[in-house]
C-alpha cells in the first residue's frame, strides 16, 4: 500500500471519527446500484477492488509534507485547483493561497494535530474561492503530514454578505419594517416600526398586527388585502393604525409575500412609509379652504340678513310696546327671543369673516387661562364640577389678541361642561411647553365624541348639542382663531370616558 492509501485510511478514520463528513461509494451490483456506507472494517477491501475512493469525494483533499509541499490531491481538488503532484517540481501550499491569508496558514500547521480551518485558494481560472474543512496531522514514523479536507463555501459565503447586507438595510431604514410568519404573526419588526408604532420588539413579537389596528378598516378590506397576499402577489395600500398611546399613524404599505425555494409561502414583509403629517396637513388644507369659502360666504349672509333681521327686529319692539294682549306678548317674547339667537349667529359669522381689527401683543397663557375659567366656573351648569388647573408658571409669552383667546378658552371649557349633562365630574387645564411651542390640554370627563364626529367637529353649524342648544360655530370659530395666530387644535375623545382638546400656539419670536 503506497503513502496516499496509508494516509487515504487515517484520513477515513479521521472523518468517521468527527463525523465531519460522509463518505458514500456506490459499488456496481450485477444487478442495480446498490448505495454503500462504508466503514472502518471494509477500507482495505475497498481499495484493493476499487481504487482511490477519495476521488469519489466532492471535498477537496490535499496531502502536504512538513515542508508545506502537495504530495497529493484528489480529483476534485485538482480540478478545482489546478494542482498536479509533481515530485520532482513540487508545488507548495502557499501557491494556491492568497499572501493575505499565508500568516494565519503557516500559524496553523506547525501546532495543530486537528483543528477546523477556513480560509481562501485561488482556484484553476485564477478567482478566489473560500474554503472551510478539517486539518489533521498524520505521523508516519519521523515523518510528519498534514491533510487538509476542504469544501467550497463561495457562494455560501455570498449568500451571507448578501444577507447581511439586507439585513443592514431592513434594520437601519428609516421605513417602518414587518415581518411575518406565514399565519401573519409579526417575527420581526426594525427600530423605525418601533418609532412610528411607539411599541418594543418585544411587545410585537409574537403578536397579531390588530394589536395596532385603529378600527378604520373593517374585516372587508383585510379579507381582500389577505386574498391576494397569499395567491403570491403583492399588496399596496394606505392604512390607518393607532399607535400605543392612541395616537392615529398613517403609512402607505406594500406587503410582499416571502417565497421559499419550493415556492411556499413562508411569510409575509410589510414596508411602510409613515404618512401621517402629510396626511394631517392635507386635512388641515382642505379645512382652511372649507373655512376660507364658508368666510366669504358668511359675510355676505351677515349683509343680506342682518338689514332684514334689524328691521324685524324693531317692529317686534313697535309692537310689544303697543300690544295689551298676553297671548300676543308672550309670542312676541318667542319671536324676540329667536331673533337674538339669529343675530348671534351673525355676529358669529361676522367675527370670523373678516379681518380682527384687535392689536396682537404678547401675552401669559396661563393668565387667560385662568380669566376664562373665572367666567365659566360661576356659571348654574358647573355647581357638581370639579376644576383642576396644572400650569407651568415658566412659560415664555406668546403673541395673540388675548380676548379671542379667552373666548377660544370659554367656548371649549363650555363644552366640556355641556359634555358632563350635570353630573359630578372633573375638567383639567394643563400648560405646558413641548419644543417651540406652548400647549394647553384641556380634558373632561363627559359623555365624549362619537369618532365619526370628531372629523366633523370644527365644521360650522355642525354640532352635537340638541337643536336650540348650540348654534354649531363656536369651535369652528375658535379654530379659525387659534389658526390666525400660527397654532392648531386637536381633539381626541372616548365616548363615556371624556375628551381631551390639546391646543398649541408658538413661542413669541420663535
Amino acid at each position: 500500500m503506497n503513502l496516499i492509501e496509508r494516509l487515504i485510511l487515517d484520513v477515513c478514520r479521521c472523518i468517521d471519527e468527527s463525523r465531519f463528513f460522509t463518505v458514500r461509494l456506490y459499488c456496481q451490483s450485477p444487478n442495480l446500484d446498490v448505495p454503500y456506507n462504508f466503514n472502518m472494517p471494509d477500507l482495505s477491501f475497498l481499495f484493493s477492488q476499487y481504487g482511490r475512493v477519495v476521488d469519489l469525494l466532492p471535498e477537496m483533499v490535499l496531502i502536504l509534507d512538513g515542508e508545506s509541499r502537495i504530495l497529493d490531491t484528489n480529483k476534485t481538488a485538482a480540478d478545482e485547483l489546478g494542482v498536479v503532484a509533481q515530485p520532482y517540481r513540487p508545488k507548495y501550499i502557499f501557491d494556491i493561497i492568497p499572501e493575505d491569508e499565508r500568516a494565519v496558514f503557516r500559524k496553523v500547521l506547525p501546532f495543530s494535530n486537528q483543528m477546523n480551518l477556513e480560509t481562501k485558494f485561488y482556484k484553476r481560472d485564477g478567482s478566489i474561492i473560500d474554503v472551510t474543512g478539517l486539518v489533521r496531522l498524520l505521523r508516519l514514523g519521523r515523518e510528519k503530514y498534514w491533510i487538509l479536507f476542504l469544501r467550497d463555501i463561495t457562494e455560501e459565503k455570498r449568500k451571507e454578505l448578501d444577507l447581511l447586507r439586507f439585513s443592514n438595510v431592513i434594520h437601519n431604514t428609516i421605513n417602518p419594517i414587518q415581518i411575518t410568519d406565514a399565519n401573519g404573526m409579526m417575527v420581526y419588526v426594525n427600530p423605525g416600526f418601533e418609532k412610528v408604532s411607539g411599541y418594543s420588539s418585544i411587545e410585537l413579537i409574537g403578536k397579531n398586527p390588530k394589536i395596532l389596528s385603529s378600527g378604520k378598516h373593517g374585516k372587508g378590506f383585510w379579507s381582500e388585502v389577505w386574498k391576494q397576499i397569499i395567491s403570491g402577489k403583492v399588496w399596496v395600500g394606505r392604512v390607518e393604525n393607532r399607535r400605543k398611546d392612541g395616537e392615529p399613524f398613517f403609512t402607505e404599505l406594500v406587503i410582499s409575500p416571502i417565497v421559499d425555494s419550493h415556492g411556499v409561502i413562508a411569510g409575509y414583509l410589510g414596508a411602510h412609509r409613515d404618512i401621517t403629517e402629510q396626511i394631517i396637513l392635507e386635512q388641515q388644507l382642505v379645512r382652511s379652504q372649507r373655512m376660507e369659502s364658508i368666510g366669504t360666504l358668511a359675510a355676505g349672509i351677515a349683509h343680506e340678513v342682518g338689514n332684514p333681521l334689524t328691521a324685524i327686529s324693531s317692529l317686534v319692539q313697535v309692537i310689544q310696546r303697543t300690544s295689551t294682549d298676553g297671548f300676543a306678548k308672550e309670542k312676541l317674547d318667542l319671536i324676540n327671543s329667536q331673533i337674538n339667537r339669529i343675530a348671534r349667529i351673525i355676529r358669529d359669522l361676522v367675527d370670523f369673516s373678516r379681518p380682527s381689527t384687535h392689536v396682537v401683543k404678547p401675552a401669559g397663557i396661563n393668565r387667560i387661562i385662568k380669566e376664562a375659567l373665572n367666567i365659566v366656573q360661576y356659571g348654574k351648569k358647573v355647581k357638581d364640577i370639579t376644576f383642576t388647573l396644572e400650569l407651568d408658571e415658566q412659560l415664555p409669552e406668546i403673541a395673540v389678541v388675548p380676548d379671542q383667546i379667552v373666548q377660544v378658552f370659554i367656548n371649549i371649557l363650555m363644552n366640556a361642561v355641556d359634555s358632563l349633562d350635570g353630573r359630578h365630574g372633573v375638567i383639567t387645564v394643563l400648560s405646558r411647553k413641548n419644543e417651540q411651542k406652548i400647549e394647553v390640554i384641556i380634558k373632561d370627563t363627559g359623555k365624549g365624541i362619537e369618532s365619526s364626529a370628531l372629523e366633523k367637529i370644527f365644521e360650522p353649524f355642525y354640532t352635537t348639542k340638541t337643536t336650540g342648544q348650540g348654534t354649531g360655530l363656536g369651535l369652528w370659530v375658535s379654530y379659525g382663531i387659534v389658526k390666525s395666530f400660527g397654532g392648531d387644535i386637536f381633539v381626541e375623545s372616548i365616548p363615556e370616558q371624556g375628551s381631551i382638546f390639546t391646543l398649541s400656539f408658538p413661542i413669541k419670536g420663535a
